[in-house]
């Protein structure tokens, strides 16, 4: 078993309120297409302070981080990004921090998608082939 990539489509969540407005052009909405590691492991997604700053996002404040080694961290929260993977987009936060874009748990969940760690991709939850179903109760 490798690591698991899927390309993901990041977009500055304000600009694209700003469009829909008509405040901004379209072809101004900032946009980052990542290949984006995914880690089931990881509860939060993560941004890089470069991928970042070419998204424009504000940093809304700090969140404790842990990592796999049990270090713990304050580091910068984003403000509004939409991470779109296969068609299907989420509104989300994501911690600032690394070197590379990282999909964890949240993403997957709100997004219904499974990962498939044997042949390394990830996918629509077979139940839901069409589009994400959130659970409520």
């Amino acid at each position: 078993m490798g690591e698991t990539r899927v390309k993901a489509l990041l977009i500055n969540a304000i600009d694209e309120a700003m469009a829909q407005s008509g405040q901004l052009a379209s072809d101004q909405i900032r946009k980052y297409e990542a290949d984006a590691l995914v880690d089931s492991g990881a509860v939060r997604s993560v941004i890089p302070t470069h991928v970042t700053q070419q998204l424009g996002l504000g940093i809304r404040g700090q969140r404790m981080a842990e990592y796999a080694d049990g270090r713990k961290e304050a580091v910068g929260v984003t403000g509004p990004v939409i991470i779109n993977i296969d068609g299907r987009d989420t509104l989300e936060e994501a911690l600032i921090l690394g070197d590379e874009v990282l999909i964890g748990q949240t993403v997957l969940g709100k997004l219904d998608l499974i990962v498939d760690c044997n042949n390394g991709r990830v996918m629509p939850n077979p139940a839901h082939p069409d589009q994400p179903v959130t659970k409520v109760k």
